[in-house]
Protein backbone atom coordinates (compact mmCIF):
# COMPACT_ATOMS: atom_id res chain seq x y z
CA UNK A 1 0.00 0.00 0.00
CA UNK A 2 1.26 3.55 -0.58
CA UNK A 3 1.95 5.90 1.85
CA UNK A 4 0.32 9.14 2.34
CA UNK A 5 2.83 10.52 4.04
CA UNK A 6 6.40 9.72 4.40
CA UNK A 7 9.54 11.30 6.45
CA UNK A 8 12.26 12.96 5.28
CA UNK A 9 15.83 12.96 5.17
CA UNK A 10 16.25 14.10 8.80
CA UNK A 11 13.24 11.94 9.98
CA UNK A 12 10.29 14.84 10.05
CA UNK A 13 7.06 13.64 9.38
CA UNK A 14 6.12 16.12 6.10
CA UNK A 15 2.91 16.36 5.25
CA UNK A 16 2.15 16.78 1.12
CA UNK A 17 -0.58 19.32 1.65
CA UNK A 18 1.60 21.38 2.96
CA UNK A 19 4.77 21.71 0.85
CA UNK A 20 2.24 22.54 -2.35
CA UNK A 21 3.52 26.52 -2.27
CA UNK A 22 6.80 26.06 -3.43
CA UNK A 23 5.59 24.53 -6.26
CA UNK A 24 3.91 27.48 -7.63
CA UNK A 25 7.63 28.83 -7.74
CA UNK A 26 9.97 28.74 -10.82
CA UNK A 27 11.98 25.62 -10.93
CA UNK A 28 14.99 27.92 -11.16
CA UNK A 29 14.26 29.90 -8.06
CA UNK A 30 13.65 26.77 -6.16
CA UNK A 31 16.68 24.85 -7.36
CA UNK A 32 18.86 28.25 -6.20
CA UNK A 33 16.67 27.81 -2.89
CA UNK A 34 17.84 24.15 -1.98
CA UNK A 35 21.67 24.44 -3.84
CA UNK A 36 22.21 27.28 -1.16
CA UNK A 37 21.36 24.88 1.76
CA UNK A 38 23.20 22.25 0.19
CA UNK A 39 26.29 24.73 -0.43
CA UNK A 40 25.93 25.10 3.21
CA UNK A 41 26.83 21.65 4.39
CA UNK A 42 28.90 20.83 1.40
CA UNK A 43 31.87 20.74 3.06
CA UNK A 44 30.93 18.46 6.35
CA UNK A 45 28.97 16.34 4.15
CA UNK A 46 32.24 15.62 1.93
CA UNK A 47 34.71 15.54 5.61
CA UNK A 48 32.55 13.37 7.40
CA UNK A 49 31.25 10.88 4.25
CA UNK A 50 28.04 11.81 5.54
CA UNK A 51 24.20 11.47 3.49
CA UNK A 52 23.86 15.33 2.54
CA UNK A 53 20.41 15.03 4.85
CA UNK A 54 19.84 18.92 4.62
CA UNK A 55 20.12 19.31 1.35
CA UNK A 56 17.35 16.59 0.69
CA UNK A 57 15.33 17.76 3.39
CA UNK A 58 15.49 21.05 1.18
CA UNK A 59 14.79 19.35 -2.29
CA UNK A 60 11.93 18.23 -0.82
CA UNK A 61 11.21 21.64 0.77
CA UNK A 62 11.15 22.56 -2.55
CA UNK A 63 9.55 20.11 -4.21
CA UNK A 64 12.18 19.34 -6.80
CA UNK A 65 12.16 15.63 -6.43
CA UNK A 66 8.82 15.01 -8.26
CA UNK A 67 9.28 17.58 -11.04
CA UNK A 68 9.88 15.35 -13.58
CA UNK A 69 6.63 13.79 -12.59
CA UNK A 70 3.64 14.24 -15.52
CA UNK A 71 1.43 17.05 -14.10
CA UNK A 72 -1.96 14.22 -14.50
CA UNK A 73 0.03 12.33 -11.55
CA UNK A 74 0.48 15.53 -9.55
CA UNK A 75 3.89 16.57 -10.28
CA UNK A 76 5.16 19.48 -12.61
CA UNK A 77 5.55 17.61 -15.98
CA UNK A 78 9.64 19.38 -16.10
CA UNK A 79 11.41 18.52 -19.33
CA UNK A 80 14.76 16.79 -19.09
CA UNK A 81 16.54 19.99 -20.07
CA UNK A 82 15.06 21.65 -16.72
CA UNK A 83 16.02 18.97 -14.42
CA UNK A 84 19.53 18.89 -16.03
CA UNK A 85 19.79 22.75 -15.37
CA UNK A 86 18.81 21.89 -11.58
CA UNK A 87 21.51 19.15 -11.48
CA UNK A 88 24.40 22.08 -12.83
CA UNK A 89 22.97 24.34 -9.87
CA UNK A 90 23.51 21.59 -7.32
CA UNK A 91 26.54 20.57 -8.78
CA UNK A 92 28.06 24.33 -8.45
CA UNK A 93 27.40 24.07 -4.48
CA UNK A 94 27.27 20.41 -3.50
CA UNK A 95 28.41 17.51 -5.86
CA UNK A 96 27.37 14.40 -3.83
CA UNK A 97 23.44 16.41 -3.52
CA UNK A 98 23.88 16.69 -7.53
CA UNK A 99 24.52 13.41 -8.01
CA UNK A 100 21.89 12.05 -5.62
CA UNK A 101 19.01 13.68 -7.39
CA UNK A 102 20.70 13.08 -10.87
CA UNK A 103 20.25 9.33 -9.90
CA UNK A 104 16.97 10.13 -8.23
CA UNK A 105 15.56 11.43 -11.56
CA UNK A 106 17.05 8.95 -13.99
CA UNK A 107 15.05 6.13 -12.11
CA UNK A 108 11.77 8.30 -11.75
CA UNK A 109 12.40 8.82 -16.06
CA UNK A 110 11.96 5.23 -16.19
CA UNK A 111 9.07 4.69 -14.14
CA UNK A 112 7.76 7.88 -16.22
CA UNK A 113 8.30 6.57 -19.58
CA UNK A 114 7.84 3.04 -19.75
CA UNK A 115 4.89 2.44 -16.32
CA UNK A 116 2.59 1.54 -19.29
CA UNK A 117 -0.41 2.37 -17.82
CA UNK A 118 0.07 -0.26 -14.62
CA UNK A 119 -1.60 0.73 -11.60
CA UNK A 120 1.01 0.08 -9.06
CA UNK A 121 3.52 2.64 -11.33
CA UNK A 122 1.35 5.23 -11.56
CA UNK A 123 0.84 5.20 -7.50
CA UNK A 124 4.44 5.51 -7.16
CA UNK A 125 4.39 8.44 -9.86
CA UNK A 126 1.69 10.06 -7.51
CA UNK A 127 3.59 9.76 -4.36
CA UNK A 128 6.89 10.96 -5.46
CA UNK A 129 4.81 13.99 -6.67
CA UNK A 130 3.09 14.46 -3.37
CA UNK A 131 5.51 13.00 -0.76
CA UNK A 132 8.73 13.71 -2.22
CA UNK A 133 9.88 9.55 -2.48
CA UNK A 134 13.51 8.99 -3.04
CA UNK A 135 14.55 6.71 -5.21
CA UNK A 136 17.76 4.29 -5.37
CA UNK A 137 19.14 2.43 -8.55
CA UNK A 138 20.61 -1.28 -7.92
CA UNK A 139 21.76 -2.11 -11.12
CA UNK A 140 25.83 -3.76 -10.54
CA UNK A 141 26.49 -7.04 -8.67
CA UNK A 142 29.51 -8.70 -7.29
CA UNK A 143 29.37 -11.14 -10.15
CA UNK A 144 29.11 -8.75 -13.22
CA UNK A 145 32.26 -6.36 -12.81
CA UNK A 146 30.36 -3.38 -13.35
CA UNK A 147 27.94 -4.77 -16.54
CA UNK A 148 24.56 -3.30 -15.93
CA UNK A 149 23.33 -5.64 -19.23
CA UNK A 150 24.00 -8.54 -17.20
CA UNK A 151 22.41 -9.60 -14.53
CA UNK A 152 23.26 -12.96 -11.68
CA UNK A 153 20.14 -12.87 -9.42
CA UNK A 154 17.04 -13.77 -10.68
CA UNK A 155 13.18 -12.72 -10.13
CA UNK A 156 11.51 -15.64 -9.05
CA UNK A 157 7.95 -16.29 -9.28
CA UNK A 158 5.70 -17.47 -6.53
CA UNK A 159 1.80 -19.13 -6.85
CA UNK A 160 0.07 -16.27 -4.43
CA UNK A 161 1.44 -13.50 -7.61
CA UNK A 162 4.34 -12.56 -5.33
CA UNK A 163 8.29 -12.50 -7.00
CA UNK A 164 11.02 -12.83 -4.60
CA UNK A 165 14.81 -11.68 -5.32
CA UNK A 166 17.89 -11.86 -3.54
CA UNK A 167 20.60 -9.85 -4.72
CA UNK A 168 24.42 -9.23 -3.46
CA UNK A 169 24.71 -5.48 -4.99
CA UNK A 170 28.05 -4.04 -5.15
CA UNK A 171 26.87 -0.76 -4.60
CA UNK A 172 23.69 1.17 -4.13
CA UNK A 173 23.75 5.04 -3.54
CA UNK A 174 22.03 6.37 -0.35
CA UNK A 175 20.25 3.09 -0.06
CA UNK A 176 19.52 3.24 3.34
CA UNK A 177 17.68 6.70 2.80
CA UNK A 178 15.95 6.04 -0.18
CA UNK A 179 12.24 5.39 0.16
CA UNK A 180 12.34 2.99 -2.76
CA UNK A 181 14.60 1.50 -4.93
CA UNK A 182 14.64 0.33 -8.70
CA UNK A 183 16.70 -2.71 -9.42
CA UNK A 184 17.21 -5.36 -11.89
CA UNK A 185 16.99 -8.84 -12.03
CA UNK A 186 16.75 -11.60 -14.51
CA UNK A 187 13.64 -12.14 -15.86
CA UNK A 188 13.95 -15.48 -14.25
CA UNK A 189 16.07 -18.39 -13.05
CA UNK A 190 16.31 -19.93 -16.48
CA UNK A 191 16.82 -16.69 -18.33
CA UNK A 192 19.60 -14.90 -19.71
CA UNK A 193 21.78 -12.91 -17.69
CA UNK A 194 21.18 -10.46 -20.37
CA UNK A 195 17.28 -11.04 -20.46
CA UNK A 196 16.35 -8.45 -17.95
CA UNK A 197 13.72 -6.74 -16.11
CA UNK A 198 13.41 -3.58 -14.03
CA UNK A 199 11.57 -3.75 -10.11
CA UNK A 200 10.14 -1.11 -8.17
CA UNK A 201 10.42 -1.54 -4.58
CA UNK A 202 9.11 0.28 -1.80
CA UNK A 203 10.97 -0.10 2.06
CA UNK A 204 8.24 -2.35 3.32
CA UNK A 205 9.35 -4.77 -0.03
CA UNK A 206 13.04 -5.43 1.03
CA UNK A 207 15.40 -5.87 3.39
CA UNK A 208 19.40 -4.28 3.13
CA UNK A 209 22.06 -6.02 4.92
CA UNK A 210 24.79 -3.36 5.06
CA UNK A 211 28.26 -5.25 2.73
CA UNK A 212 31.38 -2.96 1.88
CA UNK A 213 31.63 0.02 3.37
CA UNK A 214 31.90 3.69 1.24
CA UNK A 215 35.26 5.31 2.05
CA UNK A 216 36.21 7.17 -1.33
CA UNK A 217 38.34 10.29 -2.12
CA UNK A 218 35.32 12.06 -3.39
CA UNK A 219 31.26 11.86 -3.94
CA UNK A 220 31.88 10.57 -0.34
CA UNK A 221 27.90 12.22 0.82
CA UNK A 222 26.26 9.89 -2.02
CA UNK A 223 26.83 6.97 0.62
CA UNK A 224 27.38 4.37 -2.02
CA UNK A 225 28.48 1.21 -0.31
CA UNK A 226 27.34 -2.42 -0.58
CA UNK A 227 24.39 -4.08 0.26
CA UNK A 228 22.68 -7.79 -0.08
CA UNK A 229 19.05 -6.65 -1.08
CA UNK A 230 16.54 -9.31 0.01
CA UNK A 231 12.98 -8.57 -1.35
CA UNK A 232 9.78 -9.67 -1.76
CA UNK A 233 6.75 -7.92 -3.44
CA UNK A 234 3.37 -7.89 -5.99
CA UNK A 235 4.36 -9.54 -9.44
CA UNK A 236 3.12 -6.07 -10.64
CA UNK A 237 5.86 -4.36 -9.29
CA UNK A 238 8.00 -5.24 -12.41
CA UNK A 239 7.79 -2.55 -15.18
CA UNK A 240 6.06 -3.94 -18.10
CA UNK A 241 8.68 -3.75 -20.51
CA UNK A 242 12.20 -5.32 -21.10
CA UNK A 243 15.38 -3.33 -19.33
CA UNK A 244 17.01 -3.63 -22.69
CA UNK A 245 14.19 -0.88 -23.91
CA UNK A 246 14.10 0.96 -20.83
CA UNK A 247 18.01 1.26 -20.63
CA UNK A 248 18.71 1.84 -24.26
CA UNK A 249 15.70 4.58 -24.53
CA UNK A 250 16.21 5.91 -21.05
CA UNK A 251 19.00 4.55 -18.74
CA UNK A 252 21.55 5.43 -21.11
CA UNK A 253 20.52 8.84 -22.72
CA UNK A 254 18.80 10.47 -19.46
CA UNK A 255 22.23 9.29 -17.22
CA UNK A 256 24.73 10.89 -19.17
CA UNK A 257 22.89 13.86 -20.05
CA UNK A 258 22.07 14.89 -16.11
CA UNK A 259 25.65 12.95 -15.02
CA UNK A 260 26.91 15.47 -17.67
CA UNK A 261 24.48 18.09 -16.28
CA UNK A 262 26.17 17.47 -12.86
CA UNK A 263 30.05 17.45 -13.53
CA UNK A 264 29.59 20.92 -15.60
CA UNK A 265 28.40 22.17 -12.17
CA UNK A 266 31.44 20.79 -10.55
CA UNK A 267 33.69 22.49 -13.23
CA UNK A 268 31.53 25.41 -13.23
CA UNK A 269 32.24 26.05 -9.35
CA UNK A 270 36.02 25.48 -9.80
CA UNK A 271 36.57 27.65 -12.57
CA UNK A 272 34.63 30.61 -10.36
CA UNK A 273 36.38 30.08 -7.57
CA UNK A 274 39.90 30.65 -9.92
CA UNK A 275 38.12 33.81 -11.82
CA UNK A 276 37.97 35.26 -8.16
CA UNK A 277 41.60 34.40 -7.47
CA UNK A 278 42.82 35.88 -10.77
CA UNK A 279 41.33 38.76 -10.24
CA UNK A 280 42.02 39.72 -6.73
CA UNK A 281 45.78 38.43 -7.77
CA UNK A 282 45.39 41.01 -10.82
CA UNK A 283 44.07 44.04 -8.31
CA UNK A 284 47.45 43.44 -6.39
CA UNK A 285 49.53 43.23 -9.11
CA UNK A 286 47.79 46.22 -10.54
CA UNK A 287 46.29 44.56 -13.58
CA UNK A 288 49.13 42.65 -14.39
CA UNK A 289 47.94 38.91 -15.09
CA UNK A 290 49.30 36.29 -12.72
CA UNK A 291 51.16 33.06 -14.33
CA UNK A 292 48.30 30.89 -14.14
CA UNK A 293 45.74 33.24 -16.50
CA UNK A 294 46.97 30.81 -19.56
CA UNK A 295 45.24 27.73 -17.67
CA UNK A 296 42.15 29.46 -16.72
CA UNK A 297 41.82 30.44 -20.24
CA UNK A 298 41.89 26.53 -20.75
CA UNK A 299 39.39 25.71 -17.75
CA UNK A 300 36.90 28.76 -19.42
CA UNK A 301 37.30 26.72 -22.93
CA UNK A 302 36.91 23.20 -21.39
CA UNK A 303 34.08 24.80 -19.25
CA UNK A 304 32.21 26.05 -22.30
CA UNK A 305 32.70 22.94 -24.46
CA UNK A 306 31.22 20.78 -21.89
CA UNK A 307 28.06 22.99 -21.28
CA UNK A 308 27.72 22.61 -25.30
CA UNK A 309 28.15 18.90 -25.10
CA UNK A 310 25.61 18.89 -22.10
CA UNK A 311 23.15 21.54 -24.22
CA UNK A 312 23.62 18.88 -27.69
CA UNK A 313 22.78 15.73 -25.55
CA UNK A 314 19.67 17.36 -23.95
CA UNK A 315 18.44 18.33 -27.57
CA UNK A 316 18.97 14.79 -29.22
CA UNK A 317 17.04 13.25 -25.99
CA UNK A 318 14.45 15.72 -26.36
CA UNK A 319 13.98 14.78 -30.07
CA UNK A 320 14.25 11.11 -29.61
CA UNK A 321 11.64 11.14 -27.03
CA UNK A 322 9.36 12.94 -29.52
CA UNK A 323 9.36 10.58 -32.16
CA UNK A 324 11.29 7.23 -31.22
CA UNK A 325 12.45 6.63 -34.64
CA UNK A 326 15.42 8.20 -33.58
CA UNK A 327 16.52 5.42 -30.99
CA UNK A 328 16.62 3.41 -34.18
CA UNK A 329 19.54 4.77 -35.26
CA UNK A 330 23.05 4.09 -34.89
CA UNK A 331 23.75 7.61 -34.04
CA UNK A 332 21.81 8.36 -31.20
CA UNK A 333 23.67 5.23 -29.54
CA UNK A 334 27.14 5.99 -30.22
CA UNK A 335 26.01 10.22 -29.56
CA UNK A 336 24.70 9.25 -26.07
CA UNK A 337 27.42 7.00 -24.83
CA UNK A 338 30.14 9.30 -26.16
CA UNK A 339 28.62 12.27 -24.30
CA UNK A 340 29.32 10.26 -21.39
CA UNK A 341 32.59 9.71 -22.09
CA UNK A 342 33.59 12.98 -23.48
CA UNK A 343 31.86 15.29 -20.54
CA UNK A 344 33.90 13.31 -18.35
CA UNK A 345 37.29 13.66 -19.42
CA UNK A 346 36.43 17.36 -20.29
CA UNK A 347 35.21 17.89 -16.73
CA UNK A 348 38.64 16.43 -15.14
CA UNK A 349 40.56 18.78 -17.61
CA UNK A 350 38.22 22.08 -16.61
CA UNK A 351 38.76 21.50 -12.86
CA UNK A 352 42.30 20.63 -13.44
CA UNK A 353 43.25 23.50 -15.11
CA UNK A 354 41.15 25.64 -12.44
CA UNK A 355 43.30 24.35 -10.26
CA UNK A 356 46.46 24.84 -11.88
CA UNK A 357 45.20 28.58 -11.95
CA UNK A 358 44.85 28.94 -8.82
CA UNK A 359 49.07 27.24 -8.14
CA UNK A 360 49.15 26.23 -4.27
CA UNK A 361 46.26 28.43 -3.49
CA UNK A 362 43.76 25.67 -5.31
CA UNK A 363 45.60 23.34 -3.90
CA UNK A 364 45.42 23.76 -0.32
CA UNK A 365 42.21 22.69 1.62
CA UNK A 366 42.10 25.46 3.89
CA UNK A 367 41.19 28.63 1.76
CA UNK A 368 38.89 30.16 -0.15
CA UNK A 369 40.69 29.31 -3.34
CA UNK A 370 40.70 25.57 -2.52
CA UNK A 371 39.59 23.10 -5.84
CA UNK A 372 40.50 19.93 -3.35
CA UNK A 373 36.89 19.09 -3.02
CA UNK A 374 35.99 19.88 -6.65
CA UNK A 375 38.74 17.53 -8.28
CA UNK A 376 38.45 14.65 -5.90
CA UNK A 377 34.46 14.45 -6.50
CA UNK A 378 35.38 15.13 -10.55
CA UNK A 379 37.75 12.05 -10.28
CA UNK A 380 34.62 9.98 -10.16
CA UNK A 381 33.42 11.00 -13.42
CA UNK A 382 35.64 8.94 -15.96
CA UNK A 383 34.86 5.94 -13.14
CA UNK A 384 31.09 5.52 -13.11
CA UNK A 385 30.84 3.21 -15.84
CA UNK A 386 34.13 3.18 -16.74
CA UNK A 387 35.19 5.10 -19.90
CA UNK A 388 37.39 2.11 -20.88
CA UNK A 389 34.25 -0.51 -21.40
CA UNK A 390 32.01 2.60 -22.92
CA UNK A 391 34.53 2.72 -25.88
CA UNK A 392 35.68 -1.08 -25.92
CA UNK A 393 31.83 -1.72 -26.55
CA UNK A 394 31.69 1.45 -29.22
CA UNK A 395 34.61 -0.12 -31.16
CA UNK A 396 33.50 -3.07 -33.42
CA UNK A 397 30.13 -1.06 -34.54
CA UNK A 398 32.60 2.35 -35.13
CA UNK A 399 34.18 0.19 -37.48
CA UNK A 400 31.37 -0.11 -39.82
CA UNK A 401 30.36 3.75 -39.61
CA UNK A 402 31.85 5.86 -42.70
CA UNK A 403 34.45 8.36 -42.57
CA UNK A 404 32.68 11.38 -42.97
CA UNK A 405 33.71 13.11 -46.36
CA UNK A 406 32.94 16.72 -45.70
CA UNK A 407 32.05 19.28 -43.16
CA UNK A 408 28.29 18.96 -43.66
CA UNK A 409 28.48 15.31 -43.68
Amino acid sequence: MLDERVEDARGIELSACGLHGAGTRPVVQRAEAAAAVAGEHAVAVDREGRFPAEALAALKAQRLLGMAVPRAFGGDGASLGEVADVCFRLGRRCSSTALIFAMHQIKLACVVRHAGGAPFHEGVLRSVAAHQWLLASSTTEGLSGGNVRSSAAAIEAAEDGTVSLDRDSTVISYGAQADAIVTTARRSAEAAGSDQVLVVLLREHYRLDPGQAWDTLGMRGTCSRGFKLHARAAAGQVLPVGYDVIHARTITPVAHVLWGAVWSGIAAAAVERAQAFLRAAARRAKGQMPPGAAHYTRAQSSLRGLRLMVRDGVERCEAAFADEAHFNGFEFAVAMNLLKVEASDTAVAAVTSALRACGLSGYRNDGDSSIGRQLRDVLSAPLMINNDRILSSLASPALMAPVPAGLAD
